[in-house]
Order: structure tokens, then sequence, then C-alpha cells
């Protein structure tokens, strides 16, 4: 085995930015063997060009251990994925579960949903008003808001919410053991087998509902699914709305230019997206078999990472000053939501969020400002998906 000479970067010293070390990996080693956070060996691709290839070359398994600390030993082979978690499977597995969800994600569909979006925000920030500062941005208004669209969309009942926000927290921490991990797994498969009968019995307009008629798929593979895209389709946008709100209220220059012209706020989201990059420990794939990268030969059945985060700040892809946010930069072709096969079915419908959340919360409250000292602030650095635990405003 060659010499291994780093460890993944995982310590920040800002909380909008990635690990520095991944500027000197991106000019010296931007394919470089190292030791992963749970302590497997793997690659890193940490430039943009070789982020996109990983992703988009068959020949990079998405088959692989989660990242998780406490779990299996570092370089245990992968177990098969559990029934409907698509995310771990190639094709054709992948490619049955991709075409019966694009069907029900379509771009039509999501931006129908842009008025009730619009509705859902637009009542949380009466609320926030009503009750006046300082609050929890995170409770009162990022969370709610992509959790109750979700909902929505896959006939899951918001009352329900607090159960499954907890068992989602869980299987998103990385210092989750492997019995919560799987009690929290065996609450949210028992809490989707129930719905799913739920829908069988009295259907609706709704996506679980669109794939129980279906009849493609079982049960256990429903409440895969459902548990997935419910887990999917609230915490990363929920951050993204957190983090971007402290972003962009660090970054005063950006946000007056928004508040200057509103038609920025399309360029504006895909710009946060860059910048932000909430996947934060990359995306894992396997090599099938030996497979040059980068100028490097990566030997078959080799651990790689897609560090999504470190590509976005290449400035190859992203010329004048990639390590600065610029609202009026052109960044619709970001890796914030993956490429290739696997990039995410419910980016359209976060891009209608965090442009409905973004630009009525600044409008509503123009001197919104955090309620604590910005270093006061609780990150997700043990999150999956990065963010913050908390974020108290006043305005």
């Amino acid at each position: 085995m060659p010499h291994v000479t780093e460890r993944q970067p995982v310590t920040r010293t800002c909380p909008f930015d990635p690990p520095a070390e991944y500027r000197t990996l991106r000019d010296e080693a931007p394919v470089a063997e190292v030791t992963l956070p749970d302590g497997a060996t793997g690659w890193l691709g940490s430039r943009y060009a070789d982020v996109r290839a990983v992703l988009a070359d068959p020949r990079f398994s998405a088959r692989r251990r989660q990242l998780r600390t406490g779990g299996p030993p570092a370089d245990a082979p992968a177990p098969p994925p559990a029934p409907g978690m698509f995310i771990m499977m190639d094709a054709p597995e992948h490619t049955r579960f991709r075409r019966l969800l694009t069907g029900q994600f379509t771009v039509r569909r999501m931006r129908q949903l842009a008025p009730a979006v619009e509705r859902i925000v637009a009542e949380h920030l009466d609320a926030m008003a009503a009750a006046g500062g300082p609050v929890d941005l995170v409770q009162t208004f990022a969370l709610p808001i992509p959790s109750l669209v979700i909902c929505e969309l896959l006939g899951v009942p918001y009352a329900d919410r607090e159960e499954f926000q907890r068992n989602s927290a869980t299987l998103v921490r990385l210092d989750a053991g492997p019995e919560e991990v799987r009690q929290a797994q065996a609450a949210m498969n028992a809490y989707f087998h129930r719905l799913a009968a739920d829908k069988r019995a009295e259907p609706g307009d709704d996506i679980l509902s669109g794939l129980v008629r279906s009849g493609e798929l079982t049960d256990d593979e429903l409440a895969g699914v459902g548990g997935l895209l419910l887990i999917a389709g609230h915490e990363t946008t929920a951050n993204m709305i957190a983090l971007g709100t402290l972003c962009l209220l660090r970054n005063p220059g950006q946000l007056a230019a928004l508040r200057a012209d509103p038609s920025l706020m399309d360029g504006a989201v895909e710009e946060l997206l860059r910048y932000l990059t909430v996947v934060q420990y990359g995306v894992r794939r396997t090599a099938l078999e030996d497979v040059e990268l980068g100028g490097r030969r990566i030997p078959a059945g080799s651990l790689v990472v897609a560090v999504l985060s470190s590509g976005n700040r290449d400035a190859d892809q992203f010329p004048d000053e990639p390590e600065q946010l610029d609202v009026g930069r052109t960044s619709r072709s970001h890796l914030a939501f993956g490429h290739g096969v696997h990039q995410c079915l419910g980016q359209q419908l976060a891009r209608v969020e965090m442009k409905a959340a973004l630009s009525a919360l600044f409008a509503r409250f123009p001197d919104l400002r955090p309620a604590v000292p910005v270093e006061d602030v609780p990150m997700r650095d043990d999150m999956l998906v990065y963010g913050v635990h908390e974020l108290p405003v006043t305005w």
C-alpha cells in the first residue's frame, strides 16, 4: 500500500469555509491518499474536474460504507444497501428507483409549489414578528419551512415532525453509536410502513401515494425511499437557509447588493450553494477496477472521496477569488447537488425554498442581526450536513 501522508482535513478556521488545507491539496496533491475521519484509508479528489470525474464515472460505485464513528472496522466491506436506499445503489437497481422518482420530482411540479412555499414562509415571518425577537431562526423559520413543504409533497402528516426530526438528526450525526443508528432507522422504517398502509387504504395526490399506485415497490422499499426523501428534503435545505442567512449577515456588502437589486436572488442562491456546500465531508465512492484519476492510479477496491466543498472553491472553474462570496457570480455549474446519475432529485425544490425564504426574510426584517456574537453560534461540525445548530436573531 502506498505511504499515506495526510489525514482528510476536517477542522475549519472560518465557519463559512471548508478546511484551509484543501487549497494546498488542490495545488500540490489534487488526488491524494489519506486517512479518513473514520480511520479508513482512501483517496481524496479535491479539484473540480476530478470531483466531477468521480461522480460521472460508473467505474466508481455508489455502494460504500457511510462515514460513522463507532461503527464497523474502518476497512470492513460495505454492507448491501438497505431496501430503497437508492443513493447507495448502482445501475440497474439505482436506475429503477431513479426512473420512478424522476416522474414525481418534475421541474413543473416543483415550480407549481412556489405559491405554497411563499405562503408558508409568510406565515412563519408573521409568527416571528408577533413573537418579537430574539428568536432561534432555525426552530422558528429555517427548519419548519422545508419540513412543512416536504411533508406536503410526500404526504407525511406534519404533526409527526418531532418524531421524524429526532430520528433524522440521529442519522446524520457523526458520533451516533451503532445502537442509536439502528433504533432511529428501525423507528423511521416502522413509521413509513404504517404510512404506506394508510396510502393504500386512502391514496392522495402526493409522492408516496404515487409510488404506492405504481405497484413497483415493496413495502420495505417504500419505507426506505420515504425515509430517505424525508431526511434529504428537510435537513439540507434547512441548514442552507440558516447558514445562508448568517453568511449574508456577515457579508453586509453582498446583502446590500441583493437589497438594491432583488433580481440577483436567483444567482445569489447558486452562489450560496457553491460557497457553503453543506455536504461537508464529500461523497464516497468505491473503485470497481483500476482507474486513473488526476494522473494517479486508483487501485480496484479503493475508497474515493469526491470533496464537493473543495471542488466548489477551485479557481480553475470559478475564477475571480472563489474564496469570496460574490452574489453576482455565475455559479450554476457548482457541485453542491452532486453530479451525474446521483445528482440531487430535489434540487429545484431547494432552489424554490431558498429563494422564497431568503428574499422574504430580509425584506420583512431589514434590521435582522445575530442576537449573540457570531463566535458563539454553535456550528454543526459534528454532523454530515453542515450548518448551525441554532441561530439567535433579533431585529
